[in-house]
């Protein structure tokens, strides 16, 4: 298909470009104002810990009480909070303030995961902190699994998709399983270093 056989974006008129910012403003304070306060009600009742001005929209989670999120954070649609474990003292999975999580992500954890302030989860990220037992002999489903906490630092970002596993210390990257030095770019599978994080102004 050459250029000029490439379809063309309409054209729109001030007016209608106008109608739907003001149609997307509308749905955004709707939510803001009239739908944000009965989740958050509804959430806190049943022991989850919210900052002032985070923000969220459907989320999925077994055990509220185990969930705390920081202040000034953003949480999109379908995010899975999932303690994998009976009832225990939470909270295990703690968020830290000014955190962005994107859509679909899950947090399936048993021991605990912490997030540092300013850091950017991108969407469809997973998170496991525990293991089957892949011992020969034995079912894998009936065997002893093995657990340990997830820590990700400040102000980190981690990319679409990446899935992070127990004992996992990181900043960024794919499938990372052990620890990753700070201020430092990380990806692949295997994850590998790609290289120190730039000084300001430079990429």
């Amino acid at each position: 298909m050459t250029s000029a056989s490439l379809p063309v974006a309409p054209l729109y008129r001030p007016w209608k470009i106008l109608c739907f910012k003001l149609i997307y403003r509308l749905r955004e304070r709707w939510s803001a104002v009239v739908l944000h306060p009965f989740r958050r009600a509804f959430w806190s009742l049943q022991g989850m810990k919210i900052g002032k001005g985070t923000s969220f929209s459907s989320l999925h989670v077994t055990w509220p009480h185990q969930v705390q999120i920081g202040r000034r954070c953003r949480v999109e649609h379908d995010v899975y909070f999932h303690f994998d474990d009976v009832f225990q003292p939470g909270p295990r999975i703690v968020i830290g303030d000014y955190c962005f999580i994107g859509s679909g992500c899950e947090f399936n954890i048993t021991e605990r995961i912490q997030i540092g302030n300013h850091s950017q989860i991108a969407s469809g990220c997973r998170f496991v902190d525990h293991n089957h037992g892949t011992a020969l002999g034995e079912l894998i489903g009936k065997q002893t699994s093995s657990s340990a906490p997830i820590t990700i630092g400040e102000d980190v970002w981690i990319g679409v998709n990446a899935v992070v596993l127990a004992g996992a210390t990181i900043g960024s990257g794919a499938v990372v399983t052990g620890p990753v030095m700070p201020n430092t770019i990380v990806g692949g599978v295997p994850a590998r270093l790609i290289r120190p994080r730039p000084p300001a102004g430079k990429s």
